[in-house]
């Protein structure tokens, strides 16, 4: 076995070499949008920023934070997939003490404590929306 490529650092450009140049959005399964909208938009306070319809019967819809750039696509479900998956999605609050506590008195599926997990580490939770999708509440730097 050869050894692994070296990480090779390079200085941010406004496009890669390839054309990209952001993270438009990331899907999350759900089964029911309206439901999922109670959620991201109603309890969570995200806005919506798309809502369409495309070919019989199928339904796009994005959301977001206000002013985050990258939206939460509330993606229909292809043949064969499923809901309640662990999204990968980490979401930013300036305190996580406060966020835990706010969103328990709203009733979502939270952790019942905060991840503390040492210095460096800043303090998190993990949430689950109506379909059992896991997001990461974590605490940003002010």
């Amino acid at each position: 076995m050869g050894q692994p490529a070296p990480i090779r650092e390079t200085a941010m450009t406004a496009h890669t070499a390839t054309g990209i140049n952001a993270v438009l959005n990331v899907a999350v399964p759900v089964t029911n949008h309206d439901r999922a909208l109670e959620f991201y938009a109603g309890t969570l306070g995200f806005e919506i920023r798309r809502d369409a319809t495309f070919g019989p019967g199928m339904r796009w819809v994005e959301v977001a934070p206000a002013g985050a750039q990258t939206t939460i696509a509330l993606a229909p479900l292809r043949d064969g997939a499923s809901a309640g998956v662990d999204t990968g999605i980490r979401l930013a609050t300036s305190d996580a003490a406060a966020t835990h506590g706010a969103l328990k008195e709203l009733g979502v599926d939270t952790d019942a404590e905060i991840l503390r997990m040492g210095p460096g580490v800043p303090p998190m939770f993990f949430v689950r929306d109506p379909d059992g999708n896991t997001l990461v509440v974590v605490e940003a730097p002010h």
